[in-house]
């Protein structure tokens, strides 16, 4: 006895689906490009700042703001961290305040780097389900415009029309779904890296400081570079 196959495939689907699984389609090439990307940036921009801050202090604690530059100069390329430091070490002679403002401005830089194309996640989260619930309720009118014109309606031309429609709506929520996690989970990593360089760069301006008392020398007003010029 034969079983009738009940399956279909990913293509017969999309065919099913009607003409609202192309630009799912468009959305979901472009979901799964922007998240790989993303993910390969916040991979090859290693995001620790555990290392650097012990070896930034070391320099401190020796007075060796030259080293300290130097140490971080080399790590630019691939550590966001490492210019946010950079930027705290490269004029230890401003005033607390104006380092705080200098790492902050730095800070900003790198975070919007690592957070660019997560509007389109989240545009794409949205439009997603969206367009998916557009072409169910254009395939709903057609499955009840072929009920009108049926001359016998029964149960299969009414299941047959309505699951059909609701393909779009499926694959709308399976985009919608990848785009969020994906979005939160970087949106977590960013959110963590800018916590760790706060609280990294805290410690070191209050180690800076420490030395700078240390050294009996409180910055000359020749010292403090007004805040446009610095910038």
């Amino acid at each position: 006895m034969e079983t009738q196959q009940t399956g279909f495939s990913l293509l017969e689907l999309f065919k099913m689906g009607g003409f609202f699984m192309w630009p799912l389609l468009v959305f979901s090439i472009a979901a799964v490009a922007i998240a790989l990307e993303r993910a390969l940036y916040l991979l090859y921009h290693n995001l620790r700042l555990h290392d650097l801050k012990d070896s930034v202090e070391d320099y401190i604690k020796t007075d060796n703001l030259a080293g300290a530059r130097k140490y971080l100069e080399a790590l630019t390329r691939r550590r966001m961290g490492a210019r946010v430091l950079l930027a705290l070490v490269r004029k230890p002679e401003l005033s607390e305040r104006q380092m705080e403002k200098a790492v902050e401005s730095e800070a900003m830089t790198c975070i919007n780097a690592l957070e660019n194309g997560f509007n389109f996640l989240t545009a794409l989260g949205s439009l997603s389900p969206l367009t998916g619930f557009l072409g169910t309720v254009s395939g709903m009118i057609g499955a009840f415009k072929s009920i009108a014109e049926a001359t016998e309606v029964n149960a299969q031309i009414v299941a047959n029309g309505i699951y059909e429609a609701l393909i779009t709506t499926v694959f709308g929520l399976i985009i919608a779904i990848i785009t969020m996690v994906a979005h939160s989970l970087f949106s977590h990593i960013v959110d963590r890296f800018a916590f760790e360089v706060e609280k990294t760069c805290s410690a070191l301006i209050t180690e800076l400081a420490v030395r700078r008392l240390r050294g009996g020398r409180k910055p000359s007003q020749a010292d403090i570079i007004p805040l446009e010029e610095y910038s």
